[in-house]
């Protein structure tokens, strides 16, 4: 058990922390849930399209309160969009994973 006053005041401010962090983690978890739940069933794509809005949004504010990493939320994001014009691109289409790179270096000198 704490003995200073500041090792107790240390003490509330990590609870209240901890139960910000854990309710942002439960928000995304579900938003990931809900998306991947609506992909495997192969649900309208109105439908699938707001989910995945909700799981940006959620992403986005999680990563701006610090709950997790940008770069985190970012590759998630990435992740679910990739998955979700998978689903919906014409049969003989394939999507576009990643965007074509002009290299840098010239080939004729």
């Amino acid at each position: 058990m704490a003995n200073t006053k500041s090792a107790k005041k240390n003490i509330r401010a990590s609870l209240k922390k901890r139960s910000h962090n854990n309710m942002w983690e439960k928000r995304f978890k579900n938003a990931i849930k809900s998306l991947s739940r609506s992909i495997k069933e192969k649900e309208e794509e109105g439908v699938v399209k707001e989910k995945l809005k909700v799981l940006q949004k959620v992403l986005d504010k999680a990563s701006k309160e610090k709950v997790i990493h940008k770069n985190k939320a970012n590759r998630v994001k990435s992740k679910y969009a990739l998955k979700v014009s998978a689903l919906f691109s014409k049969e003989g289409e394939k999507p576009k994973l990643k965007p074509e790179r002009k290299s840098s270096k010239s080939k004729a000198k």
